[in-house]
């Protein structure tokens, strides 16, 4: 009889931590796509607007790997008023030979906000300046601290600077990294100032108006774009997309549908036959993602499937070596 192990979020937190094995999974994730025949259906979304919520399902399958993760991810940005968090949600794992579900991951989305943050690193790793030394992270929730700490571990990072709405709330965040990270970050409610002098710009936000705009970027900045993975979400002036050298995304057909590419097309700044290197094509042929050292560069990642399984593939792999996780018969 088949048994399905079920793994708990305290579980998958001590599998799973935001390492360097978890970026190199989600950066062999964005070379499979390129490399590999990996099927990733469009993303099922929907939308719950009266709660400013929305649901994603994601998945991919990976002929590298033995199962394949279907993924089931809420973000309630409300949640907050109730003390809750933004985002939950659970994976279940299918054997990729039988079909049969293997596991259920039930993750709260923790797995997801170690693949995102895991995905910035990745793009910093590949686009950001060698050199690149100072980080502003537009956001205080949860991918907001991950992404610092996940660029901390591919670039030789001695500051940071924290920009929310709520300076209190702010300073807070700020503090907390500081002494995780023992690097002095910064806190301030003013976007340009953040913006300014920074090496590598961060956007983590469920914005729906653009938080950022093109006359700030400067030579040599690279920009990581999380927070538009909706049609209705964008945080960077559709101009941003000319001003920058190399505009990369994850998936074009995903960006256009509900990342910045989006809202450019939709601005008429870019016709919608332009084409953009996907982040999975500068990895694989190990060049293009920064020309200059003053080159502006912008990565919009809006989160992919084929990050789901990696990163379930990885915990099912760790688990099992370290004997964690209750199987029941299904």
């Amino acid at each position: 009889m088949p048994t399905i192990k079920i793994l708990t979020e305290t579980e998958l937190r001590q599998a799973v931590p935001l390492d360097l094995d978890a970026i190199e999974c989600v950066e062999e994730a964005f070379r499979s796509l390129v490399t590999d025949k990996v099927v990733m259906p469009p993303i099922l979304s929907l939308p719950v607007a009266e709660q400013n919520g929305d649901v994603c399902i994601k998945t991919a399958y990976n002929p590298k790997f033995d199962s394949f993760a279907i993924k089931i991810s809420p973000g309630f940005f409300n949640n907050y008023k109730l003390g809750l968090p933004s985002s939950t949600g659970l994976m279940v794992v299918h054997s990729s030979l039988t079909g049969i579900v293997q596991g259920l991951l039930l993750d709260n989305g923790y797995l997801t906000d170690v693949r995102t943050a895991a995905a910035g690193a990745v793009s910093a790793r590949h686009m950001a300046r060698e050199d690149a030394a100072s980080v502003a992270v537009i956001g205080t929730g949860v991918q907001a601290r991950l992404q610092l700490k996940a660029i901390c571990l591919v670039r030789p990072i001695i500051r940071a600077i924290i920009c929310g709405r709520d300076q209190q709330r702010t300073e807070a965040v700020a503090r907390e990294l500081s002494d995780e990270l023992n690097i002095p970050v910064a806190a301030t409610t003013d976007r340009e100032q953040a913006v300014a002098g920074a090496d590598i710009v961060v956007t983590t936000t469920p914005s729906k108006e653009p938080i950022i705009k093109a006359e700030w970027l400067q030579p040599g900045q690279h920009v990581i774009a999380m927070g538009s993975d909706q049609s209705d979400k964008v945080e960077l002036e559709a101009e941003c997309v000319l001003r920058a050298d190399v505009f990369a995304v994850d998936r074009r057909q995903q960006s256009a549908a509900q990342g910045e590419l989006r809202h450019a097309i939709a601005s008429g700044v870019v016709a919608d036959s332009a084409q953009f290197p996907e982040l999975g094509e500068i990895i694989a042929r190990g060049t293009g993602g920064r020309p200059a050292a003053e080159s502006i560069t912008i990565c919009d990642l809006t989160g992919m499937g084929v990050q789901d399984t990696a990163i379930a593939n990885l915990a099912d792999q760790r688990a099992a070596h370290m004997g964690i996780g209750t199987s029941i018969a299904s």
